[in-house]
């Protein structure tokens, strides 16, 4: 950060004049981050995605120590993200003394900006926070192409962030059935115990949690062991209902977004959700029996990849086609995008026509 209105500058120069200033007038002032939010899904190739904002909750804005955080934004909680427009949502920008200190405020920033109704990048952003490549800034144009040559995907947490996150879903836990446990009218009157062993399951993984010590209360204060490991403190003041979990898990300072699912909770935090279910060792050993649920096959159907616009439909029913002949054109935020066959194939039914509007995953036509 320079302070140097560099457009000033710009159009200065463009209408004749001489650059006013010299090198040595240019002081640096720190370094400043800025993350544009899109309503862009960057699991499918960053393709647009319209929708209500549900809740639309920016970080706080201010100067906190020695860091700034500023949203520049032009939508509220209520408004409508359509496919006639640019995708851009908000510019969140942190600044701080050092780069590290700008893009550790802005990883933080991005964990506490809740954004529900639409699919975004902000998993993007904040996985970029945390990515060696750009933490040294060695970056370019062709920086997407390079590190996500096949597109990109949610980050697998390493076993540290494993321990984390379970520790974040063992003091949901604990504090959800307290506050069950104290309802009135209860069969079982609430006898204060404090359940020592549990087992939590994050994505596909069981982990075990041993509760050491600790008071179920708010704030919350727990010591406890992951899958055998050292001892850790999970200290927060969360509530149940509150959208975004702050505190510490080993000394570790964590802001990590919390959404109810059956059974468990989503915890998103730095670029990286994963499904988290706490639960007694029994109920564990019961779980681990149930059978998997198998995805549909769509694998003979042209689903519509981002809501849009049908521009065109560009082959009749019974058509013989080839792979990488184009299907449809599908419009969404300025852009029109052509849906090509991945492989030779022979089309059955249409089930849209030109002129629908169209859901993300909704079915264009089905193949023989």
């Amino acid at each position: 950060v320079t302070g140097i209105d560099l457009v000033e500058q710009m159009i200065r120069i463009a209408a004749g004049e001489k650059l006013a200033i010299k090198q040595s007038d240019v002081k640096l002032n720190g370094w400043a981050v800025e993350s544009r939010l899109y309503a862009e899904d960057p699991y499918r190739n960053f393709l647009p995605s319209i929708g209500r904002l549900t809740r639309y909750r920016p970080p706080e804005e201010g100067r906190f120590g020695d860091v700034v955080v500023r949203n520049d934004t032009g939508v509220t909680e209520g408004s409508e993200i359509s496919m006639f427009y640019d995708p851009m949502i908000a510019k969140l920008c942190t600044w701080a003394p050092t780069r590290l200190a700008a893009i550790a405020a802005m990883s933080e920033a991005l964990d506490s900006f809740v954004v529900d109704g639409i699919e975004h990048n902000m998993p993007f952003l904040a996985a970029l926070m945390q990515h060696p490549r750009w933490r040294e800034g060695l970056i370019s144009t062709a920086f997407i192409s390079e590190e996500y040559a096949d597109g990109f995907a949610p980050i697998a947490p390493d076993s540290q962030e494993k321990a984390i996150f379970a520790g974040i879903a063992s003091a949901i836990e604990l504090l959800r059935r307290d506050r069950l446990d104290r309802l009135g009218g209860r069969l079982a009157p609430h006898s204060g115990a404090l359940k020592r062993d549990w087992v939590i399951k994050i994505g596909e993984d069981y982990l075990s949690a041993s509760v050491l010590g600790g008071m179920i209360s708010i704030p919350l204060e727990l010591h406890m062991s992951i899958d055998g490991g050292k001892a850790l403190t999970v200290a927060s003041d969360w509530r149940p209902g509150d959208l975004i979990w702050r505190g510490t898990v080993g000394g570790s300072r964590v802001a990590a977004q919390i959404r109810p699912v059956p059974n468990g909770f989503r915890i998103a935090w730095k670029g990286m959700s994963v499904t988290a279910r706490a639960m007694l060792p029994r109920t564990a050993e019961l779980e681990r029996l149930m059978p998997e649920k198998v995805a549909p096959d769509t694998s003979k159907m042209l689903l519509c990849p981002m809501p849009g616009l049908v521009v065109s439909i560009a082959v009749a029913e019974g058509q013989e086609v080839k792979a990488g002949e184009t299907l449809a054109v599908v419009e969404a935020m300025k852009m029109e995008n052509v849906l090509r066959a991945e492989r030779d194939l022979t089309v059955s039914k249409l089930k849209a026509k030109p002129g629908d509007s169209l859901a993300v995953d909704a079915v264009i036509m089905e193949f023989a």
